[in-house]
């Protein structure tokens, strides 16, 4: 536990305030960050980058205009991030891994017009195709011909309003719009998740209260900036509470990132099951035991990583749970009171409560409310576009047990259901089955309607040889439904994953559909 409590009033800060009152903290020289590039950024640099770089941009977006960003995490995403907080400009951080038309539809709902990227990143990350066709609906404005025009005027300038920041930086209200993110989109259309200044501060100071963080550890955060766990819990905590951390363009560099941790001597890591157990395969004895605290989100921690991370770094692997409308994080297990197979209690200063689902037995719906929770989605027809939450209640769509201890279970999300013969199936529980099976492989469950039975399952593996066979005599030896055997499984090279590391359960729900009806045809 950590020895700090939860203060609502801590919360009630904008994003740069926060960012001023943690400089105050720890010093203004102090190099709190630093990336691939290895660009050592202090306090005081990111101060004077986002006066500096906000001045230009002050003049290119309009006030009350939302400003996209498509960057790769990194120095250069952050110090554009507090730019527009300095001239008092919205960001909508935009998934560059999302494809043109989930992209175009994002801008859409969130009214950017204009675009800040870079033409170095857009060459290296291959995205030509995709800045062709998103330049017919925005305007793209290239970082690096914004830089070249910030002379020496603008830097004395920077250095002025650096020293005296609360004087030059605009006004906000800790209510007002801090950020537009956007679900990531794994069963359907991304929503434009509306998170204001107190929801993330106040996610920070939650987790902050809720875990013991050594004032000496260090964080390394290769997860995209666009998705809520890498914003939050890669960026905004370590430097809102005073730990240096290194910042990667991309989770996917499963070769790279365990030698830089290893070289950084990184303390805190968050991850994805999948990508944590990618990082084990390809690190070498020592590459990770500089960590004192690994966090796993997104998806279900599988006993198989959890026991790799114990045997060969001595770490305990923590899981915890969130979503993009509570800024994320709601809950996680702790170093001393981690409970396998649950995703720890909820942080503190979040109500809950459970609602039955009807079909569903043995876990209900799950309703989350706190200072963490977003205002609401986007949604134009609405007044201020925003269609805010009734009460402050978030439906999570999440399907929990929470035991007497108050940890919490996920039994799967209400839409990962299948009704099968009148029988509601798990399609979380039968990718749990197949991993007991084919524990090496990865397997994803989805749902087609059939005409006999209501619903049928298909199962998706990376497993050659997988068979409903060998699948039916496990349930059969195990007490597991037969029900929840899927009659066809199709084997595939990979499954897809979203740039978050979450399975993209839209692109196989396609292919089964496509697979089906060809089935069908013939």
């Amino acid at each position: 536990m950590s020895n700090r409590t939860f203060e609502l009033a801590r919360t009630r800060v904008t994003l740069f305030e926060a960012l001023l009152r943690a400089r105050d903290a720890r010093g203004g020289k102090y190099p709190i960050l630093e990336d691939h590039e290895r660009k050592v950024l202090s306090y005081d640099d990111i101060v004077r980058a986002a006066f500096a770089l906000g001045g230009k941009l002050d003049t290119l977006i309009k006030r009350h205009e939302t400003a996209g960003i498509m960057l790769p995490t990194g120095v250069g995403c952050v110090a554009t991030f507090f730019a527009l907080h300095a001239i008092g400009r919205t960001p909508a951080l935009l998934n560059f891994t999302a494809g043109a038309m989930n992209l175009k539809a994002a801008c859409q709902s969130a009214n950017v017009k204009k675009v800040l990227t870079s033409r170095m990143f857009i060459k290296l990350a291959g995205l030509e195709a995709l800045e062709a066709e998103l330049s017919k609906h925005v305007r793209l404005i290239y970082l690096e011909d914004v830089r070249k025009t910030i002379d020496f005027g603008d830097k004395l300038v920077a250095l002025v309003k650096g020293a005296m920041p609360r004087v030059f930086a605009a006004k906000g209200n800790p209510d007002d719009t801090g950020v537009i993110l956007f679900t990531s989109g794994s069963y359907g259309t991304p929503k434009g998740a509306v998170l204001s200044h107190a929801n993330i501060v106040g996610n920070v100071e939650q987790v902050h209260a809720h875990i013991d963080f050594d004032p000496n550890w260090s964080f390394f955060c290769p997860l995209p900036m666009f998705h809520c766990f890498g914003l939050t819990g890669g960026v905004m905590l370590p430097l809102f509470t005073g730990h240096k951390t290194f910042l990667f363009p991309s989770p996917l560099q499963v070769k790279e990132i365990p030698k830089l941790i290893k070289e950084t001597g990184a303390n805190v890591f968050f991850a994805t099951d999948t990508f944590a157990m990618q990082y084990a395969r390809n690190a070498k004895d020592g590459d990770l035991n500089c960590i004192e605290l690994m966090v796993c989100g997104a998806e279900r921690v599988k006993p198989e990583t959890r026991e790799i991370y114990k045997q060969r770094f001595n770490i305990e692997l923590l899981e915890g749970y969130g979503a993009t409308e509570a800024s994320p994080v709601i809950s996680v297990n702790i170093p001393g009171r981690n409970k396998h197979g649950t995703v720890g209690p909820f942080l503190p200063g979040i109500e809950w409560r459970l609602e039955h689902v009807p079909g569903i037995e043995g876990g209900q719906k799950l309703f989350v409310r706190g200072p963490n929770v977003m205002r609401g989605y986007l949604d134009p027809t609405k007044p201020f576009g925003i269609d805010l939450l009734p009460q402050g209640w978030h439906d999570t769509g999440d399907v929990v047990d929470v035991d007497q201890d108050g940890f919490i279970r996920i039994l799967g999300r209400v839409k990962r259901f299948a009704k099968v013969a009148g029988e509601m199936v798990s399609l979380n529980a039968v990718e749990a089955y197949a991993a007991n099976v084919w524990p090496e492989n990865l397997h994803a469950a989805v749902a087609l309607p059939d005409s006999r039975k209501g619903e049928r399952v298909i199962l998706f593996t990376d497993r050659a040889d997988a068979t409903s066979e060998a699948l039916l005599a496990w349930c059969k030896a195990n007490g597991a439904s037969e029900l929840a055997v899927p009659k066809r499984i199709v084997v595939i090279d990979s499954i897809p994953v979203l740039g978050s590391g979450k399975t993209d359960y839209v692109a196989l729900q396609r292919t089964a559909a496509e697979q089906f009806a060809e089935a069908k045809a013939a």
